[in-house]
């Protein structure tokens, strides 16, 4: 009688999990946008007091160069993370992939860009199960590297937990916890597919970010000694240099940061080390937080709430919504960079 029971609650909150999905994102992004709209409502002659100088032009300028060279180093990451799958890729082509699926992040569901990448991937000749862990591989180094500069710059956090947050997040990244995670991922898959119809399966595969590549495309690429030595160990080794190049790309974003904040204000020295490490931290919760096209509200609240003690919130409003211009132009350009780039190939 009693696990009869267990067994309704279980079935009832998972009908209500199911139930409820579709609309997290819609309570996150108001919730978000219902902040900053506060706080803009709050301070808004101070805003509206703000003017962009003939001096901040520059400044803006080399923030949009920065922020889309960041775009192309991260794309050279990606190449480097495909490789500690065992995929020989070209630079050149992983850049332009990059360039050109990263635009899709603004879209609802904040996973095409993923998906895009996938895609790109596996008509490449890339095992599609090296694809998958690529892109799962590659936001989670992304947001360990915010998480290490936001825990080493930011100068709220007590030296204690500093340490030991770094340690956890490099721990965290670790081969042996990494590979149980994947293994698991990936038999959980497995079992779904095999109670599935196999054409719908193979239809399903296309569309679905996490599914795993079959064994067949792996069999036509390794023998199937060192195929099954791969779904044993997906990643083989501590993942350091895709993790210092995460970390060179969340620097560069953050300098794009700081340049569109001194185009508005100038910032005393002392203050760049907590600027940037407030960057990181709202760097990563825009990346983790579901339902958030792009990190966009989700950004600029965490920026606005971290920052608001030291600096003016109007300079902070004004800061996190030009940057927020600034990145989507970026985006937009190097989309259009790799549109142009691929067309010339062809020609």
């Amino acid at each position: 009688m009693g696990k009869e029971h267990l067994h309704r609650i279980q079935n009832f909150f998972n009908l209500a999990k199911a139930r409820l999905k579709p609309y997290l994102r819609y309570v996150i992004l108001g919730g978000t946008f219902l902040f900053i709209a506060k706080a803009f409502l709050t301070h808004w002659r101070e805003v509206a007091n703000i003017q962009i100088r003939s001096e901040s032009f520059p400044l803006l300028a080399i923030a949009l160069g920065i922020t889309l060279l960041s775009l192309i180093f991260v794309g050279w990451v990606w190449m480097l993370i495909l490789r500690e799958f065992r995929q020989p890729v070209n630079a050149a082509w992983a850049i332009q992939v990059f360039l050109k699926t990263n635009i899709a992040k603004y879209l609802p569901g904040n996973i095409w860009h993923f998906w895009g990448r996938i895609l790109e991937a596996k008509n490449a000749g890339i095992a599609p199960k090296a694809a998958t862990l690529s892109v799962l591989l590659e936001p989670l180094l992304m947001a360990s590297a915010g998480g290490l500069i936001g825990l080493i710059c930011f100068e709220r956090i007590d030296g204690f937990l500093r340490i030991v947050g770094c340690a956890a997040i490099l721990t965290a990244i670790h081969p042996r916890i990494l590979n149980p995670i994947v293994l698991f991922v990936e038999r959980l898959k497995l079992s779904k597919k095999n109670g599935e119809n196999s054409d719908v399966g193979e239809a399903a595969g296309d569309r679905l970010i996490l599914r795993l590549g079959s064994s067949s495309s792996l069999a036509k690429k390794t023998s199937s000694v060192k195929s099954q030595r791969q779904n044993n160990l997906p990643i083989r080794r501590y993942p350091l240099v895709p993790l210092i190049g995460q970390i060179c790309f969340i620097g560069l974003r953050g300098s794009g940061f700081l340049l569109t904040v001194m185009a508005l204000n100038p910032v005393n020295f002392l203050d760049i080390p907590n600027l940037f490490g407030a960057f990181c931290f709202a760097f990563v919760v825009g990346l983790v937080v579901p339902g958030a096209p792009g990190g966009m509200g989700v950004f600029e609240a965490t920026a606005i709430a971290l920052l608001s003690d030291r600096f003016s919130v109007a300079i902070i409003l004004s800061a996190v919504a030009l940057y927020r211009i600034v990145s989507i132009l970026a985006d937009v350009a190097g989309a259009a960079v790799a549109k142009i780039d691929r067309s010339r190939g062809h020609s």
